[in-house]
């Protein structure tokens, strides 16, 4: 390797390994922050804090490392431009290509490094957080309660006075709202005097036992005119058991996605082998529910039990014509409530086959963005690198002003193509290389103009016509 060569990438690298830690430190705080509601208040330790926070640094990294990429480019070819260090480059007949070369190895590198970090490393964090979130939960249940506040498990909502005992278990002073499960907009509220959280590491129910309460619900009466009356359902207890499911505990993330989501947990080779299972699963789905439907019509059995029609036999229009007209009116019924309830079948299973859809395209967006971060990196470079060399500036100031307007732009794309592609708007693969595809020709477009020595922006395209307009409206005078 050339002096130069090792010149221009000890620079690059020192300058990504500072701004990668910045960031990394930036958006650890970022998830300190957006997870404070389960840190704070109830009674971890320090061994527990770092281990959940240890498991949550390998999302961020996808975050970090485009975003470093692109920073240090910036701020290490701004440098160079600015000290006239390319103008010294030039005189001595190297171009801005050849001075790239160490550095798209380098990057090269880090980009494979990336698509192995997404696919060991990242689905393996995934995993071990999930499970440390359940299992600080069921060594000590009353985490899931903070006294003073309501607190939601599930179709619970939980608040306590006070909690006892060394492990916190025992409380005092219960208050539960349960919503109804058949999603009437009911609420059952239970108090009690007091109660105990019993769990075990075995299970993801937690068990929370009432002592001498009450509880209070409101009823809904068959017949309409009897709702005015308010009738409610009111009744006491010595003893009552609420058993709530502690995996609704796992419903909190970084990007607004539930950590529950089985495809963050998955690498190339298992989201390869689920895709194949859900696509076959759905398209028997499809299969067995137009079968169901051709079955109900009728049409099957009216198939094979027609007898021929001999050819030249006239067709009567009006089939009905040899019944009465009371038993038409049941024909028209019955065919009536056939149609509804042919309706009624057909969007519900609508529903659930969006809903299969939807769980296959997540599966191909986490399939996709294992190889979006690796190109990003890629990507990233061949901006800041030929960015920088056009707007000669280093330092923090500039760039970093081109590197978050480039990398919001990045993120809002990338963010807005995976949801359109989970609602099955567009195709995942459109969706999950949405951003690339929109910002691939701007690094090919600022590193063919850094190449050729042209400006960010070439003024002349604009003032070139509306100087040719002047000169045809006042010519010049000899």
């Amino acid at each position: 390797m050339k002096i130069l060569d090792k010149y221009i990438l000890k620079t690059f690298v020192s300058t990504f390994l500072t701004v990668f830690v910045i960031l990394f430190f930036i958006f650890v705080l970022q998830t300190v922050w957006l997870f404070i509601a389960e840190l704070a208040g109830k009674d971890l330790d320090f061994i527990l804090v770092l281990k959940f926070l240890l498991f949550a640094m390998p999302r961020i990294i996808p975050l970090v490392l485009p975003l470093s990429i692109l920073l240090a480019s910036i701020m290490t070819f701004g440098d160079l431009a600015e000290n006239y260090e390319f103008a010294a480059m030039k005189s001595a007949g190297i171009s801005l290509k050849r001075s790239l070369k160490s550095l798209i190895v380098f990057v090269s590198l880090l980009s494979v490094l990336a698509f192995v970090f997404a696919n060991n490393v990242i689905p393996y964090s995934e995993f071990k957080f999930i499970n440390f979130r359940k299992n600080i939960a069921q060594r000590k249940p009353a985490m899931a309660i903070v006294v003073g506040q309501f607190n939601e498990i599930g179709s619970y909502n939980i608040k306590v006075d006070k909690k006892l005992g060394e492990n916190g278990n025992t409380l005092k002073g219960i208050t539960i709202h349960r919503k109804s499960l058949e999603g009437n907009g009911l609420i059952t509220v239970i108090k009690a005097e007091n109660g105990k959280l019993i769990s075990s590491e075995e299970s993801n129910i937690l068990q929370l036992v009432l002592y001498d309460g009450y509880y209070y619900e409101e009823v809904i009466p068959k017949n309409y005119m009897d709702r005015k009356k308010l009738p409610f359902a009111k009744a006491t207890f010595k003893k009552d058991i609420i058993n709530m499911d502690l995996s609704k505990l796992n419903n909190v993330d970084i990007n607004d996605q539930s950590v529950t989501n089985t495809t963050t947990m998955l690498n190339y080779s298992e989201l390869r082998y689920t895709i194949d299972s859900l696509h076959k699963s759905n398209s028997k789905n499809i299969i067995s529910f137009a079968d169901n439907i051709y079955q109900r019509t009728g049409v099957a059995i009216m198939n094979t039990s027609a007898k021929k029609i001999p050819k030249g036999t006239p067709f009567k229009t009006d089939l009905l014509a040899s019944y009465t007209n009371l038993q038409k009116a049941q024909i028209y019924q019955v065919a009536n409530s056939n149609i509804t309830n042919i309706g009624y079948t057909i969007d519900s299973s609508k529903d659930e086959m969006d809903n299969n859809q939807k769980n296959l395209n997540s599966h191909w967006l986490a399939l996709y963005d294992k190889f979006v971060i690796a190109y990003a990196c890629l990507m990233m470079f061949f901006i800041g690198a030929p960015l920088g060399a056009i707007i000669r500036k280093g330092g923090l100031g500039l760039p970093i002003v081109f590197a978050v307007l480039i990398f919001i732009t990045f993120h809002i794309l990338n963010t807005f193509g995976k949801k359109v592609a989970e609602e099955n708007e567009i195709l995942p693969f459109f969706g999950s290389w949405m951003s690339s595809i929109v910002l691939t020709p701007l690094a090919i477009l600022l590193t063919y103009r850094a190449t050729n020595d042209i400006g960010l922006i070439n003024l002349d395209v604009i003032t070139q016509p509306i100087q040719k307009v002047f000169q045809r409206i006042f010519p010049p005078q000899n």
